[in-house]
């Protein structure tokens, strides 16, 4: 029997696909059984369409597609064929997902179950709000969108190195306090803004988490070997320094390495394979910016573009 090979294109979009999935699910879950069934309101689409199911009693899924299908037309010269087919399975698939979350979770007599019980609002308030703030940055992570303000905050990413998290929370602001009118309860107010915060606060930690960075300065006699052996076996950049002992007066090679930080364990497991009395640093980096790393995401003035 033949074996079919799959090319590294497809793989990443099935694994991109695939934590899509895990992400959306995560989401309809936090939202669906923590926070709609306790009247919070959240920012974003779902945030809005709750505002119309408390007020009117029409699903959120049906606002939810509605108002994405409109962003999704406005979005799609600015971000592109390949986002937008995520962020349409995204809509599809969420919209289908509310709709079997919500019906599962009203009891006969049409109200929504609160499995935390009554006078758990809170709680269920920091429950939800994590679990959805992993899910958008899950989803992020591998190339997608939930749809809605997700599409703003992506449009802007694009094109300005603001984070994701702080362009939602513009937004969210917007959206949390028109729900004032429809509940006339300030208290539902702040607790939209607790929602808010909390919500972006996972999603730009779990967001950093994942990018952060760190540099390596190794010192040892034997920094060829650690080289050729980080070069080959992990397909990394390396730099060597010229050092200098102050109190030998020796000269000495020093290799510097900026790499992700789950990359760590990896080159420590190297070093000390090769010469375990190296002498090694590593140190927290704020950005690394370039090839293999994040882009420059600034504007330039336009006769500097022309120039260049």
């Amino acid at each position: 029997m033949r074996n079919i090979s799959i090319s590294p294109i497809v793989k990443t979009e099935m694994k991109d696909y695939f934590y899509l999935t895990l992400g959306l699910l995560l989401y309809t879950f936090g939202w669906t059984v923590f926070l709609l069934p306790y009247g919070i309101v959240t920012g974003g689409v779902t945030g809005i369409a709750a505002i119309v199911y408390y007020a009117s009693q029409i699903p959120i899924s049906y606002t939810y597609f509605v108002i994405n299908a409109l962003l999704l037309v406005v979005a799609l010269k600015i971000l592109g064929m390949k986002f937008l087919m995520k962020t349409i399975y995204a809509i599809f698939a969420l919209s289908l997902l509310l709709t079997l979350a919500q019906n599962a979770m009203t009891d006969a007599a049409g109200h929504l179950l609160q499995i935390l019980g009554p006078g758990q609002d809170f709680m269920s308030l920091v429950i939800g709000c994590s679990f959805t703030g992993t899910s958008l940055a899950v989803v992020f992570l591998h190339n997608g969108s939930t749809g809605g303000t997700d599409i703003i905050a992506a449009v802007v990413n694009k094109y300005r190195n603001i984070s994701l998290g702080r362009v939602l929370i513009f937004v969210d602001i917007l959206i949390i306090g028109s729900s004032y009118p429809v509940f006339h309860d300030w208290r539902k107010l702040v607790f939209g803004l607790c929602t808010m915060v909390i919500e972006n606060f996972v999603l730009d930690y779990v967001m950093n988490a994942r990018r952060e960075s760190v540099q390596f300065l190794i010192f040892s006699r034997k920094y060829q070997e650690i080289a050729n052996a980080i070069g080959i076996e992990m397909d990394h950049g390396v730099t060597i320094l010229d050092g200098h002992g102050w109190y030998t007066g020796n000269e000495m090679k020093v290799l510097c390495i900026l790499a992700k930080k789950r990359e760590s364990q990896n080159i420590f497991r190297l070093i000390k394979m090769i010469d375990p009395n190296a002498f090694v640093s590593q140190s927290a980096v704020i950005g690394v910016y370039g090839e293999g790393f994040d882009e420059m995401k600034v504007k330039l003035p336009k006769d500097k573009v022309a120039n260049s």
